[in-house]
């Protein structure tokens, strides 16, 4: 059980509000010690006192205080913590930051930050995405067959014949890149549909769509024009204005930091007029590319079918990022107008063959975007912490695997990131949580990418050993999360798969082979993540834990949600209401299988059965 809560500050309005000239900000204790604000100027160390502001919270329990902090003028980071000097008992001071309290003076790490100009489009946090590997979602071109690509070949590491099977087959090693299952774009605008009014997704985050020389598209050949057998640019245009009469988000992916072999600006194989990278020293874009000292490309990863530019060279800068008609910024303007780009292993690109100046790069890349379209969600990938990235002037938000992904698996499925098999204790699961949600401006904490599979790693029902109700218990966690929720195509009707490429599996459409309760589960979360504004804009705090079970609530004025996920056996689990900013009256359960008994108004007792997640709401 967390120690009871004695100061309390939500990083969301009314507790924080942001203004042209700074900051103002409240603080909730439960001490009698007057209040003060740390803040740092210039890097120089402030102490700014905070006035008293009324009582509130179940009893009057909590002192209102309140402050107003200018913002910090040689940094675009303005940090704070909190401090209540001793009138209480022990005589002791007490500090508040954004990873809880602490007896000291906290690390500037786990301080509350607010960026004073860069903050993440307000549109992200609305949203439920859905991810889909555009090969293996749907098919939509020639009534639902694929067109003929017999006799094709395709060049990456090697020429290779381009293999098509059927729909239904299942994703093998043996496979390889060069095969290829048929889904396409009309398929998928085909299904909005059934996305949008059946399971609530409201944005769309496509894998690589540009031509390739595979099924995964990592390996772009051309920029400037989707791959045909996508249905070409055409089919991205009808595919933006679908979503746009829907209302829907439309997020591609760009895979800058290195490109496909037989790319023009490469040319392995001598396809392309003019002189490609791979030709010699002498081709004009041999500085295009990373090339060790014996000349030989520079892979990522060593992949040999996937050399890595080299952002050190002006006309990269131009083509991806700088250039007026550079590929970032193109596919942000009509007719496709784009609503933001996922850059694929953005942490890697930089200069020469690794990743100097990468941070350099990264802001570049982000004002290039926000010039053409200041709303443009810019995520990164990172399996990895990216907080370094999150801090307000590089990405919005990151496909969050350190933050969320990885500890809940932990904790769920018994799994670390790597693989190794070892069982997390709800107290450090929660640790972990809050240092990781400490770390980023709360502002992009409401902009992370939370995701529970994707294209890169075993779907959760496979690593679950098919336990579905741990399957719902996750997806329940997921959509209450602070941050945006995305579903992995096939994951919300329990579809399975091992690592890649099994994860990649084809969507079965036959209704029959879905599992019809959890695909209600996840759209009904939908339909509750629409529902509860505090979900979506509302602040954060732990409330309880026990050895197998634990509860989170996501706050508004007068609105609350509590979560309460069990992963073990039944349980009595009892909730300290006190801790909230607000008095909470009779809450109900939403969602979930949770009872709730007759208590103190403090004191909620709740039921939870084995292996569930359940959400009560106040107001």
């Amino acid at each position: 059980m967390p120690p009871t809560r004695e100061l309390l500050h939500l990083p969301v309005a009314p507790w924080l509000q942001a203004s042209d000239v700074g900051l103002h900000v409240v603080l909730l204790s439960t001490r009698r010690g007057a209040a003060f604000v740390r803040i740092q100027p210039d890097n120089e160390e402030q102490i700014v006192p905070m006035r008293r502001a009324g009582r509130c919270g179940f009893a009057d329990r909590w002192q209102r205080w309140e402050a107003d902090l200018p913002w910090d003028p040689g940094n675009g980071l303005t940090l704070y913590a909190f401090c209540v000097a001793g009138a209480d008992d022990d005589g002791g001071h007490v500090w508040l930051a954004a990873d809880g309290q602490h007896a000291s003076l906290p690390a500037e790490a786990s301080m509350f930050r607010v960026h004073r100009q860069e903050r993440p489009p307000h549109w992200v946090r609305d949203q439920v995405f859905y991810q889909v590997f555009p090969d293996r979602f749907a098919r939509g071109l020639n009534g639902g067959q694929p067109n003929s690509r017999h006799g094709e070949v395709l060049y990456g590491s090697r020429p290779t014949p381009v293999r098509q099977v059927p729909w239904e087959t299942l994703p093998t090693r043996e496979h390889g890149a060069h095969t290829f299952w048929g889904g396409d774009l009309v398929g998928l605008r085909e299904r909005l549909p059934m996305l949008a009014d059946e399971l609530g997704i409201t944005a769309l985050y496509l894998n690589p769509v540009f031509a390739a020389s595979s099924n995964h598209r990592y390996d772009c050949i051309d920029y400037t024009q989707v791959c045909p057998h996508l249905g070409g640019n055409a089919a991205l245009v009808e595919l933006r204005r679908a979503t746009a009469e829907r209302g829907m988000r439309l997020v591609l992916d760009a895979v800058v930091n290195h490109t496909g072999t037989n790319h023009p600006w490469f040319d392995r194989w001598g396809h392309h007029e003019g002189q490609g990278a791979a030709v010699g020293a002498d081709s004009p874009r041999r500085g295009w590319y990373a090339f060790d000292d014996a000349g030989r490309p520079v892979g990522w990863k060593g992949v040999d079918s996937l050399p890595v530019l080299d952002f050190a060279h002006p006309e990269v800068q131009q083509a991806v990022y700088a250039g007026d008609s550079a590929v970032l910024r193109h596919w942000l303007r009509p007719p496709y107008s784009i609503d933001g780009w996922r850059l694929d292993v953005i942490h890697m690109l930089g200069e020469g063959a690794g990743a100097w100046r990468n941070a350099e790069h990264m802001r570049a890349i982000r004002q290039a975007i926000k010039a053409v379209q200041p709303e443009a969600y810019v995520l990164g990938e990172h399996f990895a912490e990216a907080t370094r990235w999150l801090q307000g002037d590089m990405e919005d938000g990151a496909m969050n695997y350190h933050g969320f992904t990885s500890p809940l698996r932990h904790w769920l499925a018994g799994q670390e990131w790597a693989g190794q098999n070892a069982r997390l204790p709800t107290a450090e699961l929660l640790a972990a949580l809050t240092t990781r949600l400490a770390t980023v401006p709360y502002a992009n904490q409401l902009a992370q990418f939370n995701l529970l599979s994707s294209h890169d790693t075993p779907r959760w029902l496979t690593l679950l050993g098919g336990d579905k109700a741990l399957l719902r218990l996750a997806f329940t966690v997921m959509f209450s999360w602070p941050g945006v929720p995305c579903v992995y195509y096939g994951d919300e009707i329990g579809l399975q798969g091992g690592p890649d490429p099994d994860c990649r599996r084809s969507y079965p459409w036959q209704a029959e082979a879905w599992d019809a309760p959890l695909r209600e589960h996840v759209a009904a979360l939908a339909r509750l993540r629409a529902e509860r504004a505090e979900w979506r804009h509302g602040g954060w705090l732990p409330l309880a834990a026990g050895e197998h079970w634990w509860a989170f609530a996501r706050v508004l004025p007068g609105r609350c949600s509590v979560v309460l996920a069990n992963r073990g056996p039944a349980v009595e689990a009892t909730v300290d209401l006190t801790q909230l900013p607000d008095a909470a009256g009779p809450g109900s359960v939403r969602l979930g299988p949770a009872r709730l008994h007759a208590s103190a108004p403090a004191q909620q007792r709740v039921s939870l059965p084995a292996a569930t997640a359940s959400v009560v709401t106040w107001g």
